[in-house]
């Protein structure tokens, strides 16, 4: 463990000089000119229906709107998981969960992360020459060596988990409400049900705890600042730059001020979209101002709305998940519907992506790990398999298939799959198909019993994730799943008919690419997680002062 403390040593040494005293920005000449940059904009509990340029309901998103008119829009693009750690795991290493071992969230108290021997997206870049920088929402584990600095990132900004996992004296609009954190001698507090202990939420760079608690009201500008900082940096220097940013938008508590007119809630939900929006804005603005043509952004987002936090909830627009919400429960966050994983997605590069294009590949956040590599010239990491698919041609506009292709030479034995049970020989392309794993509603974590085909969707498992009400759908098993054609039925509210021709001629195809999935994964070498807690690893800047305080707000 010498290394690990000599890093550690090392890192919080830049605390000592100015903001990037570690960060090499020496020029390489085989760099320059050569590699893009890549900017990978993460928004978290973003509906898809947020978006103003996807739902004309929404009017506040104006930044994002332009890019959405100079780059392309992606209208059929899903998160990999619809939870936060899963999702941002999967983003980073271009694997489910049933490789990567992260299959549900992280806690406050978990002494471990994304498990060390999962190379992520950073790593590779790092090792291909990159500087590379995170700002935001990790997530990931924050004890030890599963910090972000030692996960590929030369600088980090952020919090470690959702803004939501620790007190704060600025606690903002959540439902139900979460009191601010105690002061002095103050006796314990009577906490809700979805509050948090009374360790207050920390603020890092890179080591070091720098605030804590965080004032929420001031975050998203310190997060833009830091962001443009990097940039300008990183752009001077004569390398190729990776920025991740994890937004703590839209994820409760919300830290806007409302406008004065409308219902409070809905105020307070358009209030944060522009500030998010406005963060966005200010990011691309720095590009645009050095790095316009030569750097790629990516803005998409974690997973749906969060359905439970009813008025401080995203819009799923026209994914209403109608069979799941006839029967109880939220269609959204946490569930396989496609209100739970369709998510916003723009990109933009001047001179590269086509300008006002919107596309229907079916794509997903499993895409960025082996497309950002393929663009930069750096290989994927050996001896295992990916679930993402270099997409630069359909980014590019020379293709609009992603995975939307139908598996190829697959041979069945129709006595195993015609009732549903994936079974029998075959051989398929699996990616030709999207996977979504259980996330919390319904089914083991990480498990694949939700298949999406083309324009179809099967479901082995069905469940409603707690909804605003309270109510919370049961979970149902189905050995002859349910199958949506989205194309008619983009709300899902009406399977195929189990005796029709259509469901008879899609159900082997779909018990095929689940069956070749799951026995690629049995070959492949997966990681497994530590989600084991201890008290003594949250992260805590003075244990003496209450709920950790770092310095008197």
């Amino acid at each position: 463990m010498a290394w690990l403390s000599l890093k550690v040593w090392l890192v919080g040494l830049s605390f000592l000089g100015c903001l990037y005293p570690l960060v090499d920005f020496s020029f390489s000449g085989e760099t320059r000119g050569q590699k893009p940059n890549f900017v990978i904009i993460l928004a978290d509990d973003m509906g898809w229906g947020d978006l103003g340029a996807n739902w004309a309901g929404t009017k506040d998103t104006a930044n994002l709107d332009r890019m959405a008119a100079e780059g392309t829009r992606f209208v059929d693009f899903h998160a990999a998981a619809s939870t936060c750690s899963p999702s941002r795991a999967a983003l980073l290493t271009g694997r489910l969960g049933l490789r990567n071992g992260v299959t549900h969230n992280f806690a406050v108290t978990s002494v471990g992360g994304l498990p060390l021997n999962e190379t992520t997206l950073a790593e590779v870049l790092r090792g291909a020459g990159y500087v590379t920088g995170m700002i935001g929402k990790w997530h990931l584990g924050h004890h030890g060596s599963h910090h972000p600095n030692f996960r590929g990132f030369d600088y980090y900004f952020g919090v470690p988990y959702s803004h939501d996992m620790g007190c704060t004296d600025t606690p903002g609009y959540n439902h139900p409400p979460c009191p601010a954190c105690p002061r002095g001698d103050r006796p314990s507090r009577n906490l809700e049900r979805d509050c948090y202990s009374d360790v207050a939420l920390p603020l890092y760079e890179n080591l070091n705890i720098v605030e804590q608690p965080v004032n929420l009201s001031a975050l998203a500008q310190k997060y833009a600042e830091k962001a443009t900082q990097f940039i300008q940096q990183a752009s001077t220097s004569g390398r190729p730059f990776l920025l991740y940013v994890g937004l703590a938008h839209m994820h409760v508590p919300l830290a806007g001020t409302p406008p004065s007119a409308g219902p409070r809630g809905q105020r307070l939900y358009s209030a944060g979209l522009r500030e998010m929006d406005h963060l966005v804005g200010r990011i691309k603005d720095t590009v645009d101002l050095v790095a316009k043509n030569n750097t790629f952004l990516w803005f998409t987002g974690d997973n749906g709305p969060w359905a439970q936090k009813c008025e401080l909830a995203g819009s799923v627009g026209p994914f209403t998940g109608s069979w799941q919400a006839c029967r109880g429960g939220s269609p959204a966050k946490q569930t396989t519907w496609e209100g739970g994983h369709r998510v916003p997605a723009l990109a933009y590069w001047p001179g590269r992506v086509p300008v006002n294009v919107t596309s229907a590949a079916l794509l997903s956040v499993l895409d960025i790990f082996p497309t950002v590599l393929a663009l930069a010239g750096a290989p994927l990491p050996q001896g295992r398999r990916f679930d993402g698919l270099d997409v630069s041609q359909v980014l590019f506009g020379r293709a609009q298939t992603g995975h939307r292709l139908a598996p190829r030479e697959t041979i069945v034995n129709p006595l195993e799959v015609a009732d549903g049970r994936p079974g029998g020989k075959h051989r398929s392309d699996y990616k030709d198909v999207l996977f979504h794993p259980n996330s919390g509603a319904a089914g083991e974590d990480g498990a694949l019993q939700t298949v999406r085909l083309e324009q179809y969707k099967a479901f082995y498992v069905t469940g409603g994730a707690r909804a605003c009400d309270g109510s919370v759908g049961p979970e149902r098993h189905h050995e002859r799943p349910l199958i949506f054609d989205l194309e008619a039925d983009l709300a899902e509210a009406a399977p195929l008919d189990r005796g029709g021709a259509e469901y008879r001629a899609v159900l082997p195809r779909v018990a095929a690419a689940l069956a070749g999935v799951l026995a690629d994964i049995a070959r492949d070498r997966v990681s497994r997680a530590d989600y084991s807690q201890d008290p003594s690893v949250r992260p805590c800047c003075d244990p003496r002062r209450p709920a950790c305080r770092c310095r008197a707000a």
